[in-house]
């Protein structure tokens, strides 16, 4: 996200557009607020390669503290704003972060963490006021720096967090050279071609920018010389009468988004002009077929595919004719070499699924955790897999079938179940805890648990209704299951193993796949 020559070339060009309050930032005031922060971060003892949080709503301060980061050498890590405290403070802790950054709105939540990080030595609220030493309004703290770069500028990037089978986030850390902010990782330049990103490009992120791929388009933008719209919650209507409003050429959606627009009255489907519209791209989540086979006879052939994930391991895409010529695919290998395996690590025949692993397109690490690392990759260290489930047809498209982490995805958001089963034994009243993915029609899939309970305790409505009242106490709203169902006895292997499929299977009746 660094504004640069942009800022010189183009100083009064938006930068970033806010979709509802349609407050703008231009070039030069990017440039400037970037700087400031910069130089109030070095003042404060923040080094390169030092890490600080971002914890707040999209809103129009974001791109700025992320711009910041990426022009002083720092990781910033930008927090799901649904965490609750205890959530948010682990992430603090875990990615030694030593300034965080937050909003009003998100305020309580940032300050009751405070407590529970003691390496985090100070809290920038964007827009709200300051409280004591520790705590200080962002506009006021930075006000008396330079609006110039500072002397020793070099390439800063996110460390976004990818949860594990374990419940534990995973902070993912990429090797960062001494080269200038205006250069960028490989994998950006990768992107930018791929995704046919051009100066004076109008991009609109519909998504959360916490999330790693809006996240990552919106600063290829900021870098291309583009201006992002950035709307502040997604609404089907309010997404098409944006492309309109600002001739929007490029987008990046999940298919939950595109199953609501698909949803909306034909009327308002035809109202707004979408003819500007060079480019949507869509990942995060697989797009069932009759989902994408409307919006392509909507949208026309411009709607591209990519599988990959954030560690950067391998990467697949496809474009419309590709996917029109292989329905159900998401896409040919683009980076990194992908093997198809089965649990001895021998290679599978064609068209049979196995596990996915690539020869590691780019180079990553969990962060201070190098068990989870050597978990990742092969013996020898040459490949590295997220555990997902697929095959390869004759012409070399992926399709994925399972997740053999159990990991669901619901609206394009990664929820690994294991952390709410492990809250879930902690209650008095249950005994076991399974908890998976179940198809659900608008999001893909939602989050079930089903509980056997302590010998004493009844199965009713009341103790389902307990028991998600205490995991929406302790859980991110997303990790919080739709709906509890009762068994006598979970099915466990003799070695204690849940054997959790058993389980699932129930739910997806006979469909060959298990992704949705």
């Amino acid at each position: 996200m660094y504004p640069g020559k942009h800022a010189v070339a183009h100083p009064d060009r938006p930068a970033v557009i806010m979709a509802g309050s349609g407050e703008t930032i231009t070039y030069g005031e990017l440039e400037a607020r970037s700087n400031r922060l910069a130089h109030f971060l070095r003042a404060r003892g923040v080094a390169r390669l030092d890490h600080y949080s971002i914890y707040m709503e999209n809103n129009a301060r974001y791109v700025e503290c992320c711009a910041a980061g990426e022009r002083s050498g720092h990781y910033y890590t930008c927090v799901n704003s649904f965490l609750t405290v205890e959530e948010l403070a682990y992430i603090l802790n875990n990615s030694q972060s030593k300034v965080l950054i937050t909003s009003q709105a998100k305020r309580d939540v940032a300050i009751a963490a405070l407590p529970l990080c003691p390496k985090v030595e100070l809290c920038l609220v964007v827009d709200g006021p300051g409280e004591g030493d520790k705590v200080l309004n962002l506009e006021q703290a930075t006000a008396g720096f330079p609006a110039t770069p500072i002397a020793d500028e070099s390439l800063g990037t996110a460390m976004l967090y990818s949860s594990g089978t374990t419940g534990r986030p995973k902070g993912i850390v990429r090797p960062l050279p001494p080269d200038p902010p205006e250069k960028h990782l490989p994998i950006f330049s990768f992107l930018l071609n791929l995704w046919q990103y051009r100066d004076g490009m109008i991009y609109l992120s519909p998504a959360p920018l916490y999330h790693s791929a809006p996240q990552a388009a919106v600063g290829l933008t900021i870098r291309s010389g583009g201006t992002a719209v950035i709307m502040e919650k997604f609404d089907p209507e309010h997404y098409l009468a944006l492309i309109e409003k600002y001739r929007v050429t490029h987008s990046q959606l999940v298919p939950t988004m595109f199953s609501r627009l698909l949803k909306l009255p034909e009327e308002a489907r035809r109202r707004h002009d979408l003819s500007s519209l060079e480019i949507a791209i869509h990942a995060a989540a697989p797009c069932p077929v009759q989902v994408k086979e409307q919006m392509i006879e909507w949208w026309g052939p411009i709607i591209h595919e990519y599988y990959g994930a954030t560690e950067g391991l391998g990467f697949t895409a496809c474009n419309s004719q590709e996917w029109l010529a292989h329905r159900g695919t998401v896409g040919r290998v683009l980076a990194g070499k992908l093997h198809v395996l089965d649990d001895a690590m021998a290679e599978l025949p064609m068209g049979t699924p196995g596990t996915l692993w690539f020869e590691t397109a780019t180079p990553f690490e969990y962060f201070n955790d190098p068990g989870k690392t050597a978990e990742a990759r092969s013996g020898d260290g040459t490949m590295s897999t997220v555990g997902d489930v697929g095959y390869v047809d004759g012409d070399g498209y992926l399709y994925l079938t399972d997740r053999a982490t159990f990991m669901i995805i619901s609206g394009g958001v990664n929820i690994y179940p294991q952390e709410c089963e492990n809250l879930l034994i902690t209650h008095p009243k249950v005994a076991d805890a399974a908890v998976f993915g179940v198809p659900n029609a608008d999001l893909g899939e939602e989050v079930k648990a089903v509980v056997q309970l302590m010998p004493d305790v009844t199965a009713s409505p009341q103790t389902a209704e307990e028991l998600l009242a205490f995991c929406g106490q302790h859980l991110a709203r997303q990790k919080v299951p739709r709906s509890i169902d009762f068994e006598a006895e979970l099915p466990r292997l003799p070695t204690g193993k849940l054997y959790k499929r058993l389980l699932r299977d129930r739910y997806w009746g006979n469909k060959t796949s298990r992704i949705v």
